[in-house]
């Protein structure tokens, strides 16, 4: 689907969640292959199963299926006689392909109007607001406030124009800016590959009652958002569930001796009890059902250069919920505090147990020492080393629950490093007790998402 139809589907979303009469719409999905059973039943069963959820989750998943996805789901509209949907949707597509300029954001440039006479360096000289002098005319600068004549060398004004701009409204985004460092392999992975990359979660919520772990209710819920979370973002998505230690270790290796040689990404998170471990270089470990540790390094370096040859110089992302753990953080007094985001019905729990020192499975010398100089890894924790990790048991972790949030609005305009200091900030907000995600960056260059 190009821009302009994704653009048009999310102007028109609010309408489309509040009127779309999805029950009528699933067979005629289905003869115009415009999703698979397995898209239709996921859908179906997305958030509470309410209309209003698979209305949305049907519009959103629309956006990744192809080219021709809108006119056919407009088709697919008139034949199940909800003309006005139609109408709407079919009317705004002509519109825009006829003047496209009056439905699309525009991405400002600074213009200069000058006298033709005025080199650029005369530009250069100009600083602050522009005093005119006799027999020479100061130039006028139209485009945002922030590149005024002071900011218009080239070299500045490509490193200005390469900030996305955050309006404010939640949803408009320097698209010229996204597609300026996308475009540029020196500065972005290439992420072009369809799918781009394998997705492991490992999920773990029962543990055996040797290991005095309790059940981590919720984290089902944070399971089912990442897994449509990053099939949205392309990734071919695999879960394995209630992984003893040797277990995970086993499908960790299997993930990376498979050939990563035609996709350009992986992706590993592990929802999980967790605690600290003895560490060198990424502190912490997390559970497998059997009680038993295994450490982020471990997991790290299974994907070095050696274990996966095939994912040199691309991306590996980790993604851990767990605790890092037992402190609770009751946070500190600022002259302007976030309201408390708890809600009156939540139930928090946390994801510690004990810390556990000295030699182990999870910190011995083999598990570290042919770890290489880390590059093109990024390892994003749920809370700060030592910490706990709240888990609400109805809605799921907060770190996932920001995360899935974050990355549905922002994941088309922002890079990882951005969309990670969005979740900190947003998580860094919630509850009585506190909690901030943090990350160790060893990536080479900025990481956009297939959108």
């Amino acid at each position: 689907m190009d821009e302009a139809d994704r653009q048009l589907l999310r102007r028109c979303r609010v309408r489309l969640v509040t009127e779309l009469q999805v029950a009528s719409l699933w067979d005629v999905l289905l003869t115009r292959q415009l999703f698979t059973p397995a898209m239709i039943e996921d859908i179906q069963h997305a958030g509470s199963g309410s209309r209003n959820d698979q209305a949305r989750q049907l519009v959103i998943d629309l956006e990744t299926r192809g080219s021709q996805a809108l006119p056919l789901f407009i088709s697919c509209l008139e034949d199940t006689d909800q003309d006005k949907l139609a109408s709407l949707l079919r009317m705004s597509r002509q519109a825009e392909k006829q003047n496209p300029e009056a439905v699309r954001p525009l991405n400002l440039m600074p213009v200069v109007l000058g006298p033709t006479g005025l080199t650029p360096e005369d530009l250069r000289e100009k600083h602050g607001p522009s005093k005119p002098t006799p027999g020479k005319l100061a130039p006028v600068v139209l485009g945002p406030e922030q590149l005024w004549p002071d900011k218009l060398r080239p070299e500045v004004l490509r490193s200005e124009v390469s900030r996305p701009v955050d309006s404010g409204s939640g949803r408009f985004s320097d698209v010229c800016a996204q597609e300026i460092s996308k475009q540029n392999v020196d500065l972005a992975y290439a992420l072009n590959t369809d799918p781009c990359g394998h997705c492991l979660i490992i999920n773990n919520v029962n543990f055996c009652l040797e290991s005095r772990l309790t059940t981590r209710a919720g984290s089902n819920i944070d399971c089912e958002k990442l897994r449509r979370r990053f099939r949205l973002l392309h990734f071919t998505v695999e879960v394995k569930c209630d992984l003893t230690a040797k277990q995970m270790l086993q499908a960790l290796v299997e993930l990376a001796r498979r050939d990563h040689g035609a996709l350009d990404c992986c992706v590993v998170v592990v929802l999980s009890h967790g605690c600290q471990a003895s560490h060198r270089q990424f502190p912490g470990a997390v559970y497998g059902t059997d009680g038993c540790p295994v450490s982020v390094e471990k997991i790290v370096n299974i994907f070095n250069g050696a274990g996966c040859p095939s994912l040199g110089g691309k991306p590996k992302l980790f993604f851990i919920q767990a605790c890092g753990g037992e402190q609770k953080d009751h946070g500190f007094q600022v002259a302007s505090a976030s309201p408390e985001d708890r809600t009156p019905d939540s139930d928090p729990e946390s994801d510690a147990v004990p810390f556990q020192e000295g030699p182990g499975p999870f910190d011995q010398p083999d598990a570290v020492s042919s770890l290489p100089t880390p590059s093109d890894i990024f390892v994003s924790y749920s809370t700060f080393p030592g910490f706990v990790s709240w888990r609400d048991t109805k809605s799921g972790s907060w770190y996932v629950e920001t995360l899935d949030g974050v990355f549905e609005q922002w994941a088309d305009s922002e890079d990882l490093q951005t969309l990670l200091l969005r979740v900190a900030n947003a998580v860094s907000q919630k509850g009585i007790y506190k909690q901030i995600p943090g990350c160790f960056n060893f990536l080479r260059k900025k990481l956009f998402f297939k959108t």
